[in-house]
């Protein structure tokens, strides 16, 4: 199987200094989706981190459905919860003074732990332009997390500028045959994520056996298709997956 061909010297992420954990790249608004939000403060969740997308960013106010969301995540247990506001770069597209603006209000609002800039470029020639942008958003606050969504592997030289990677980002039909970038091999499980919809429940143990042997320490894994939003509502398995994970049991 072409995803059990792993680059030399590359671990499996289920480690003991860092065991796999969950992603969540963006419920549906805390209105309409109030039992996933409640789902991820309760403790013992091995949630690494959750985005916060109000209206493809922070929205034009404050939303107090969303505050009251963003005030349950940091109060639950384990220090591991972090709260991320969207910002939509739009490959790039968007001018850096809109993005910090939007994270500002992300900051005042909804007292967020970090950013999640959806769309990230991933090509060597955005590069520095990205680098510029995260450098600005790291003095906004203190231990920041950045991640960048680019769902697909990026230009090397990103692994230098994040916190965090999104290698891939699709359908299971794609990510069972995937293979990962050779250069990931120098660098920990930590720094990457795979967020994958349409994984049926008969195949979730192939799934984390794939995020482990490509070095994954972050997944998000749904059953939800891609038509419309697949990251607006948590698996039907769920249990099953928060389960498995939270044992934290290495391939």
């Amino acid at each position: 199987m072409p995803h059990l061909t792993t680059p030399p010297g590359a671990a499996p992420a289920a480690t003991e200094a860092g065991r796999l954990g969950l992603g969540v790249p963006g419920y549906a608004h805390p209105l309409l989706a109030p039992a996933e939000w409640g789902e991820l403060a309760r403790p013992g969740t091995p949630l690494h981190w959750a985005v916060l997308n109000v209206t493809n960013g922070p929205g034009q106010r404050p939303d107090p459905h969303c505050s009251e969301a963003a005030h349950r995540l940091r109060e639950a247990a384990g220090s591991g919860h972090r709260l991320l506001g969207h910002l939509a770069m739009r490959d790039g597209e968007r001018a850096a003074e809109e993005l910090v603006a939007d994270a500002r209000r992300f900051l005042d609002w909804y007292r967020v732990g970090g950013f999640y800039l959806a769309g990230a470029p991933a090509d060597r020639d955005a590069l520095p332009a990205v680098r510029r942008i995260v450098d600005t958003l790291r003095t906004m606050g203190d231990g920041l997390r950045i991640v960048l969504g680019h769902g697909t592997h990026p230009y090397a030289g990103y692994a230098e500028t994040a916190d965090q990677l999104v290698t891939f980002s699709g359908a299971w039909a794609d990510y069972r045959w995937s293979q990962v970038a050779e250069w990931t091999a120098e660098y920990p499980p930590e720094l990457f994520c795979h967020l994958v919809h349409g994984v049926p429940r008969t195949h979730l143990e192939e799934a984390l056996r794939i995020a482990r042997w490509q070095g994954a320490g972050t997944i998000w894994f749904t059953d939800r298709r891609g038509t419309g939003d697949p990251w607006a509502g948590m698996p039907a398995y769920w249990d099953k997956i928060v389960s498995r994970i939270g044992q934290g049991v290495s391939e």
